[in-house]
């Protein structure tokens, strides 16, 4: 087994330390963010930080790296205080990588890597008409984080869809049915196998595998 230490690490060649810490904490989400600016221009961009902040309320959270260039993205947020988290999934994931990549701001960033808006309940941000599970969001608030200047956006969940087999009972959503991906990294990605659900943990008994939480 290899070991290295902090002084290891902030040797390390800038691209390759990226790519390696990047990769270190396991697999990530995978979502498209879509925004509109106040003047309609619709933007998305692939992120892997997407993380559950609570469920009461339904509140969620992305991190954005340092305002040090162009971010649309947290920009038009802030125009229209909404935007949309769109579920990658196997049969676009070429699409959804290329949304990486640095367009000009006018440019129509979903037809320029071929993926659709699509517009629903009157909602003013795009979701991306290819993902199978749709969340629409409202801005409540961001953090900057003081230890490397990126930004923690915090948004309301105010709409979801998804396609009603994926559900358990008991509100459960197996996502390998619809081949959901997971990130790796800044550019690998996986598609994640279910292997089950385990009962809730109690010191006085030992974890057996459940079937729709009970």
């Amino acid at each position: 087994m290899t070991h290295i230490d902090l002084e290891y690490i902030n040797n390390l060649d800038s691209r390759f330390r990226a790519n390696f810490i990047n990769s270190l904490t396991g697999y990530k989400s995978c979502n498209l963010i879509g925004t509109c600016s106040a003047k309609g221009e619709a933007n998305l961009a692939i992120f892997s930080s997407l993380m559950h902040i609570g469920s009461s309320p339904a509140l969620l959270g992305f991190v954005l790296r340092p305002l040090t260039v162009r971010r649309d993205t947290f920009e038009n947020i802030k125009q229209t205080g909404l935007f949309t988290v769109n579920q990658v999934a196997s049969d676009f994931l070429e699409q959804a990588h290329q949304t990486a990549a640095k367009y000009r701001q006018q440019e129509p960033e979903f037809e320029a890597v071929g993926l659709n808006e699509h517009y629903l309940d009157g909602f003013k941000a795009p979701y991306v008409a290819e993902s199978q599970i749709k969340i629409g969001c409202s801005y409540k608030n961001h953090y900057l984080l003081e230890e490397n200047d990126c930004i923690l956006v915090i948004g309301a969940v105010e709409h979801i869809y998804f396609p009603d087999h994926i559900q358990h009972t008991d509100g459960f959503l197996e996502l390998d049915k619809i081949n959901t991906m997971a990130a790796m990294g800044q550019d690998g990605y996986a598609l994640p196998k279910f292997l089950g659900r385990l009962s809730y943990a109690r010191p006085e008994s030992k974890p057996h595998f459940i079937k729709n939480g009970a």
